[in-house]
């Protein structure tokens, strides 16, 4: 008799961001343990999801009920990258899922002949579903989409608030090196100005308390680019933590984007083949961040005034409605996209690029970054050094290791709002890509990681890398806790 595939659980937060790289994982499940994933979401994202997935494959799309309009929001609202204005809202009414969440893990046993999954892997923002898990005797694993570093620093400070207990515009971080001193402006706003009984500060330590509850923590980083990260949580958790990234989806997928392609891959290949080694540009502010309009204007002027190639993803500015129609006449300065055009200086892509496909082109030479996580892994993957402009969350951490630790980073800017000129964009530009000493050690130095993220993922010749094997003991670790329930 044959024997039966396991079942695993994957649910991520409603968010391009979080759903991309938990669906690199289902594949990679697939592949390397021939599992069956239950992939979990609500109605709309499954449906964008649906397309992309073979028919054969061992992926199911389970969608979990979600009425929007229950939690004050409007209808349709099930994506931040459609909604950005109501993340919040979205991460607090997510708890709502519990119960349907319950019924369909009692399901999934039913359909199973009581086989129970082994285990459940769930958001950051899914603390609640150890709960869930461990009622039905399953190994629960909290998967975190960020890396190590950024979202330790700000799992530190939301936990602690240490900015209300000093007046200095530099403090250290408890259970961080000295070295990780964190300056007031590299806060994001809402944390910068929250006070520790409000609403939102309240919620979230309910969160980090309920991590203690999951029975594993699993990072979508590298063990040797990111150990003072996952050594905070290694001590602030006590439980497992395995860094098994970059989970990411293959070349030419663009599965689980939710996006509308701006431009062909085709086109943008064509134009990136007439251009020199190393001398394009490509800027992208990630799924569900924009920049103000007096900050358009300005990187539109130090793009002209740098006279470098450049691919621009690019969306209307704060000021607007993100899902609006872009107006370049408004928006731009007078006459920016025909000149561009012309000249065949840039190409200014609408909504989505294939972003992993453009940053493994040998014509580009550096990457103009938000700086998630996910587009960091992207832009490193291939030895793209960065130019840094965080806006949200960790985004700020993230782009202070690359810099001051990681020496393949600097940073252009930082906030959707704060003021910065064309002038210094343009030496920020010319610094990383007009062969400065500083831009060839940057280039160099992500080059190395990128060796470094290969050889991590590496599983051939008799090498096995570091996170092909946190892979592997996270499974030999929910295997283990099985057969000690049935024991006990």
């Amino acid at each position: 008799m044959e024997q039966r595939k396991e079942n695993v659980v994957l649910f991520p937060f409603m968010a391009q961001g979080h759903i991309r790289p938990f669906l690199a994982l289902a594949y990679q499940i697939v592949q390397s343990k021939n599992y069956t994933v239950n992939f979990i979401n609500t109605s709309l994202n499954i449906k964008k999801l649906q397309p992309s997935l073979p028919s054969n494959s061992s992926i199911r799309l389970i969608e979990i009920p979600f009425f929007s309009s229950d939690h004050g929001l409007p209808p349709d609202a099930e994506n931040t990258d459609a909604f950005p204005q109501f993340m919040g809202q979205l991460i607090e009414a997510s708890h709502s899922f519990k119960p349907s969440f319950k019924t369909l893990i009692s399901n999934l046993i039913e359909e199973q002949n009581g086989q129970r999954p082994l285990c459940i892997i769930a958001d950051m923002f899914f603390s609640w579903t150890a709960d869930v898990a461990h009622e039905f005797g399953v190994f629960n694993a909290i998967f975190n989409a960020g890396g190590g570093y950024g979202m330790g620093v700000f799992h530190n400070l939301w936990l602690n608030l240490p900015h209300l207990k000093t007046d200095s515009n530099e403090f250290p971080l408890p259970g961080f090196p000295d070295s990780s001193r964190i300056r007031i402006n590299q806060m994001p706003e809402h944390l910068r100005f929250s006070k520790p009984d409000d609403s939102w500060i309240k919620f979230m330590h309910r969160v980090f308390d309920e991590w203690l509850e999951s029975d594993a923590f699993l990072f979508n980083t590298v063990e040797e680019i990111d150990q003072i990260g996952l050594t905070y949580f290694r001590q602030q958790m006590n439980r497992p933590v395995w860094p098994i990234g970059p989970v990411k989806l293959t070349l030419g997928s663009k599965a689980g984007s939710g996006k509308d392609s701006g431009i062909t891959w085709e086109l943008c290949k064509n134009w990136l083949d007439s251009k020199p080694y190393g001398s394009v540009l490509y800027i992208s502010f990630g799924s569900q961040s924009t920049i103000s309009l007096s900050q358009m204007m300005e990187l539109a002027k130090a793009l002209e005034a740098s006279g470098k190639d450049f691919i621009w993803v690019i969306r209307p500015p704060l000021e607007f409605d993100i899902n609006s129609e872009f107006n370049a006449e408004e928006w731009l300065p007078k006459g920016f996209e025909q000149r561009v055009g012309v000249e065949n200086k840039g190409l200014l892509v609408h909504n989505w690029a294939p972003q992993v496909e453009i940053l493994s082109h040998k014509s580009v030479g550096a990457f103009l970054s938000h700086c998630g996580w996910n587009s960091v892994l992207d832009s490193l993957s291939h030895g793209v050094p960065i130019l840094a402009w965080p806006i949200m969350a960790e985004q700020h951490f993230n782009a202070k290791k690359l810099e001051e630790e990681m020496e393949v980073c600097v940073e252009v800017a930082n906030g959707a709002s704060s003021e910065v000129s064309h002038e210094d964009m343009v030496a920020k530009i010319e610094l990383v890509m007009n062969e400065t000493e500083k831009g060839k050690d940057m280039t160099r130095k992500a080059g190395e990681v990128m060796d470094i993220i290969k050889n991590a993922k590496k599983d051939e010749d008799g090498f096995t890398g570091t996170s092909v094997k946190a892979i592997d003991e996270f499974f030999n670790a929910t295997m283990l806790w099985r057969e000690k329930k049935k024991t006990t």
